[in-house]
């Protein structure tokens, strides 16, 4: 069964004065003869898995973290999160639950970049229970949610957030559940023209979810469940139908990749911290990602580290 601390060893409108120029456009055509530069329209900083946590190293890196979002020079014009705000709360008790969520509020406090938010496995405080804020509804309210999964244009660009976290006995399973895939299958349907962007936890597709564990030890490769959205074929399949999807982004595995298929480029963006604050995971130190998105439809996505120590 999968567990929602997944390797076990957690223990416990488009933006005002801006235009989009679509692919394909007689305007897109025009510049692209012209040879001009493509337009950046939107920087995003994409910042997931930071785990944060009251005791350790945790809310010193994640302040710094935020810190070097908050000092570039070029600056965000958007700060995403991607999930796993907090360290674990699925298998904490409610004073630990609150603990972290109160560090992750008191840090964000000195953010100054409007925020997004992505929920995240680490992020649901279990499935069961009297209280009434398990599940999801403790995450929703600190992160500003009215539902998990929602989208929002910005700079000519419509940005969809996906909440692939969906229960599985006492565990989870990553996918979206049927309601949400309808949804997403009527927003992509009515926002065709406009270059898309789709934000999710899990990846939808991965090439270091093979890597993430020894998933080669049966002489097969085999990739859980809850490491990659076990409903991919369903959903590349709905993006073939709608080719405004470029770029998807997530986090959950805390290695970096990019995974071209089909038109889409599908990149795994590391985390804010690393193996869990214990420094790199693998060969991947902490940092986060730059999302770069242009008024033609094309991006460039760049993770980079920080100085967190």
């Amino acid at each position: 069964m999968d567990k929602l601390t997944r390797r076990g060893l957690l223990g416990t409108a488009a933006a005002a004065g801006i235009s989009a120029i679509l692919p394909g456009s007689p305007e897109a055509e025009q510049e692209n003869t012209r040879g001009a530069r493509p337009r950046r329209v939107l920087r995003i900083a994409h910042l997931t898995d930071i785990h944060v946590q009251p005791n350790g190293p945790a809310r010193v890196g994640m302040e710094k973290a935020i810190a070097a979002i908050n000092s570039m020079a070029d600056k965000p014009q958007l700060l995403m999160t991607g999930g796993d705000q907090i360290m674990d709360a699925f298998g904490a008790d409610e004073a630990r639950t609150k603990a972290q969520w109160d560090v992750w509020q008191a840090v964000m406090a000195g953010n100054k970049i409007p925020a997004r938010h992505t929920i995240g496995n680490h992020d649901v405080w279990g499935w069961t229970g009297p209280e009434p804020r398990r599940g999801k509804v403790w995450a929703m309210e600190v992160l500003g949610l009215t539902k998990p999964y929602y989208s929002f244009d910005q700079g000519g660009w419509h940005i969809v957030v996906l909440d692939c976290t969906q229960p599985k006995g006492t565990g989870y399973v990553a996918r979206l559940d049927d309601p949400q895939f309808e949804w997403l299958t009527g927003d992509l349907a009515a926002n065709k023209t406009k270059p898309t962007l789709i934000v999710s936890h899990q990846p939808l597709f991965a090439a270091c979810a093979c890597l993430d564990g020894n998933n080669e030890q049966s002489g097969n490769w085999v990739v859980p469940g809850a490491w990659m959205n076990i409903d991919f074929r369903r959903i590349k399949d709905l993006f073939k139908l709608n080719p405004q999807v470029k770029l998807a982004i997530s986090g959950h595995i805390h290695l970096v990749d990019e995974v071209k298929y089909l038109g889409v480029a599908y990149s795994c963006n590391g985390a804010v911290s690393g193996g869990w604050w214990g420094g790199n995971y693998q060969e991947f130190a902490p940092g986060f990602a730059i999302v770069d998105l242009f008024h033609d439809g094309t991006f460039t996505n760049t993770f980079q580290t920080y100085t967190w120590k």
